[in-house]
């Protein structure tokens, strides 16, 4: 393997009941927290009554910074760092998905820093030297793995760019998860969270080194999990066992610990960040459409990994199949897979009707130092032309 430094600081309490027994003594150091959501779900679902029940029994104020987008802004970052700064807040609470995770990152990071942190952070990687604001997570929908890095993806609306990054500074100090909270997001979104969760997976896995090493093996255990868990909540949205399985699969896919030795691709999420910036689309159905024609266009360069691919995760046999057919076969069984759960497989599906704009948005996409084949921009002008 090659060498790394494995870091997470983000204290994890797993499991049904955890917010009701944890919140209170999480939240004991602070006066002031500022409670982060998203649309409202949380008010529908009981979710917001339990929360604020606990904090105001503890004898918090309680702040309310809420209105979070599915993709978070830049302007909704600084809007919420001038309520905590103008509110005292001590702590944030994020209580929702990767979307409110991420937006109170950098929000965590923009009250207590005098700057620009676009400029110095997102546009560039930057070397934070101030301390965010204390931050912690209820999670309530499982997908982006969020609760336990420094990784936010903001978009700036006025230059249309969809930027993510990751600082160790800015992992939550907590992350509360009670699968049972998940219970209430429609089947669309749950279907949406799973594959992003499975795209997370392969694009650190679709990267070298292709020497037996310890994450690939981690990554095709998660993978299978995702794929089975996925299809039993389908079948029945309160299994517990299912949602809880894909709530872990997605912390695990994005703690560091399965990227620790790879290079990583992440060219699908460059691709996909830059149709969000300029349509929208939502991230993990966007996905679902790229990855399969993405995959297309790099087997042959990581022909090793896709053949293990297919066995290993797909299950399927040999059977006389040359390598590159059994790279091909374990590409259309996640074509399949995507059909299945019911995820769209075009652009237009995602609302994309004006083909014209896809050489603007492939030009704007970043080319990743990952992937097994380095896009051009010609090329992943190709790609988002076959997925039209």
């Amino acid at each position: 393997m090659n060498n790394f430094i494995f870091q997470n600081s983000t204290k994890v309490y797993f499991g049904k009941g955890s917010v009701k027994e944890y919140l209170a003594c999480k939240t004991k150091p602070y006066q002031t927290v500022m409670l982060a959501y998203g649309g409202g779900s949380i008010k529908k679902n009981g979710v917001y009554d339990e929360v604020c029940g606990i904090l105001k029994e503890a004898g918090k104020t309680v702040v309310e910074f809420s209105g979070i987008m599915a993709d978070p802004t830049y302007a909704k970052v600084q809007e919420g760092a001038r309520l905590a700064r103008e509110s005292q807040a001590d702590m944030i609470l994020a209580v929702g998905g990767g979307s409110v995770m991420d937006c109170c990152k950098a929000v965590a990071l923009a009250a207590r820093y005098e700057g620009d942190i676009w400029e110095d952070f997102w546009a560039r990687p930057g070397v934070i030297n101030v301390d965010p604001l204390p931050l912690g997570v209820i999670v309530t929908v499982a997908g982006t793995g969020s609760e336990c890095n420094g990784g936010a993806v903001i978009t700036n609306e006025e230059k249309k760019i969809k930027t993510g990054r990751d600082y160790p500074q800015l992992n939550p100090q907590f992350a509360l998860m009670d699968p049972v909270y998940t219970y209430s997001v429609p089947v669309r979104q749950m279907v949406s969270g799973g594959f992003d969760i499975l795209s997370h997976i392969m694009e650190t896995y679709f990267s070298e080194p292709n020497e037996d090493n310890v994450s690939d093996d981690i990554m095709e255990a998660l993978m299978r999990s995702v794929i089975r868990n996925l299809r039993a909540a389908i079948q029945n949205p309160e299994d517990y066992t299912a949602r809880s399985n894909l709530m872990w699969d997605s912390t695990l896919g994005e703690n560091r610990l399965i990227k620790m030795g790879k290079k990583c691709d992440f060219e699908c999420h460059n691709m996909e960040h830059q149709l969000g910036a300029y349509t929208d689309c939502n991230h993990g159905r966007g996905l679902a459409v790229l990855h399969p024609v993405y995959y297309r266009h790099i087997y042959r360069e990581g022909l090793p990994k896709f053949v293990r691919f297919a066995q290993n995760v797909w299950g399927i046999e040999r059977e006389g199949r040359t390598d590159e057919e059994l790279a091909l076969a374990g590409i259309d069984a996640l074509a399949a897979f995507i059909r299945e759960v019911g995820l769209p497989t075009t652009l237009r599906e995602l609302g994309v009707s004006d083909r014209s704009m896809l050489k603007e948005i492939a030009d704007s996409c970043g080319i990743s130092q990952g992937s097994y084949k380095k896009m051009t921009h010609e090329e992943i002008l190709e790609i988002f032309q076959e997925c039209f």
